[in-house]
């Protein structure tokens, strides 16, 4: 069992590098971003395009979609309470291993280190949903931010706007920074939607009607 674990593992971890150097592939190919941004531009433009008038709102909108989306699929596939679990294994066994160091307990010392690949199993197998959410952030996510990225650069016509320090700000220029401005509006409307969204769904996670859910859409092997 243990072996087809680790198996497993190795097995996800292959499957994400492959799907990070796909995406790498992808945003570093012309041809195949502009393929990807003209067919999502059918969706999203009608949606939040807003034929190009209000960027602002297009980016806001946009950030909460990935955002909803990263937050549903890591809460889909995250067993909260056994990565508590397994946080608190680990913190009282780094507690432990502590101690009888200091205390120069070597007996004490070796009998934990023999339940160190125990603990570090129970918090890789807490923490592998989150690498099966992943997957989903890369097939979903991603595209949507090369639409963004396309929307923005041919289709949006009023590309400045004002903040309470200063007017006439380009969504493109980069006033000191390395990303452009509308890159920090939208990483900056993703983190206030983020904390919401995120704090909403934990609170649902706990709920009977989110449990039965999960086992509907991930049902146990018996």
């Amino acid at each position: 069992m243990k072996k087809l674990d680790d198996f497993a593992q190795a097995g996800q971890m292959l499957l994400l590098m492959l799907l990070l150097f796909v995406m790498i592939f992808i945003f570093g190919n012309e041809n195949i971003r502009n393929v990807v941004a003209l067919s999502l531009n059918t969706v999203f433009a009608p949606l939040i395009g807003f034929s190009g008038a209000n960027p602002l709102l297009t980016i806001m909108l946009a950030g909460i979609i990935v955002v909803f989306l990263s937050s549903f699929f890591t809460h889909l596939f995250t067993d909260w309470k056994a990565m508590g679990q397994a946080q608190e294994a680990s913190k009282a066994f780094n507690k432990e291993i502590t101690k009888a160091r200091k205390e120069g307990n070597t007996n004490r010392v070796q009998k934990l280190m023999k339940m160190q690949p125990q603990i570090m199993r129970m918090t890789t197998q807490s923490s592998g949903g989150m690498m099966k959410s992943m997957f989903f952030l890369f097939i979903f996510i991603a595209p949507i931010f090369i639409w963004l990225t396309y929307f923005l650069g041919n289709i949006v016509y009023y590309s400045y706007f004002t903040v309470p320090w200063a007017d006439g700000v380009s969504l493109f220029g980069r006033d000191g920074f390395l990303m452009s401005n509308w890159f920090l509006l939208y990483m900056l409307f993703s983190f206030l939607a983020g904390q919401l969204i995120r704090q909403s769904f934990k609170w649902i996670s706990w709920s009977s009607r989110w449990q039965n859910f999960k086992k509907t859409i991930r049902p146990s092997a018996k």
